[in-house]
């Protein structure tokens, strides 16, 4: 059952002890199943439920409304292929297609060894460096078809696991804050009004 491991489980509270209320970690928890297992199960959203006090439909509602969030297993590398208009003009429909050639499955789909998920994307922010795609939303720029090529075949052989972990992994470094660094963020509703709303109401009730 893909709940945490134990010792996520125990770095889960650790995220969770850095927000004024538990709920408020419900996305670096998602991050972090997804890094565990490489997609969000049931049973983990479930698992963050239960450590953070909400209800599972919470935690699904927070999880389907971002894309980055995989719902089902997808590949070790999800390779995200931007057709959008400058991508588009520059190349990108040809990229995408050869990229079915070449991997022999359809957007939408894993190939049978599990390595790889092919998907159609729409603009990924990086126009001026069209044509583009990512690998696990590690970005690769201006990218031809024999680069491509090169890309998958390292990939496949683990030549580029220093630039790309596998899917899940959003970043290398670990978030660490020494008690003694944090911002003392208060709980909602039980701190005072800060000096400049108090004044600003007041002079409303004034007016």
């Amino acid at each position: 059952m893909p709940r945490f491991s134990a010792e996520n489980t125990i770095l889960a509270k650790e995220i969770i002890g850095r927000y004024p209320l538990p709920k408020s970690a419900l996305i670096p928890l998602l991050h972090l199943a997804q890094e565990q297992d490489g997609w969000v199960s049931d049973e983990a959203m479930e698992n963050i439920a239960e450590l953070v006090g909400v209800t599972p439909a919470e935690v699904i509602g927070t999880c389907t409304f971002y894309e980055m969030f995989k719902r089902e297993p997808v590949g070790e590398y999800l390779v995200n292929v931007c057709t959008n208009i400058s991508c588009m003009l520059l190349g990108g429909e040809e990229l995408l297609h050869h990229l079915e050639e070449r991997l022999g499955i359809r957007p939408g789909s894993t190939t049978p060894d599990g390595m790889f998920t092919l998907e159609d994307v729409e603009c990924i922010a990086a126009c001026t460096e069209a044509p583009c795609l990512t690998v696990n939303y590690r970005y690769f720029h201006q990218i031809t078809h024999d680069e491509a090529d090169k890309l998958l075949d390292d990939l496949k052989a683990g030549r580029r696991g220093h630039e790309v972990p596998k899917h899940g992994t959003l970043g290398r470094v670990r978030q660490q804050i020494p008690a003694d660094k944090r911002a003392g963020a208060a709980v909602p509703g039980e701190c005072e009004t800060p000096v400049w709303l108090a004044k600003t109401s007041t002079e409303g009730a004034d007016a």
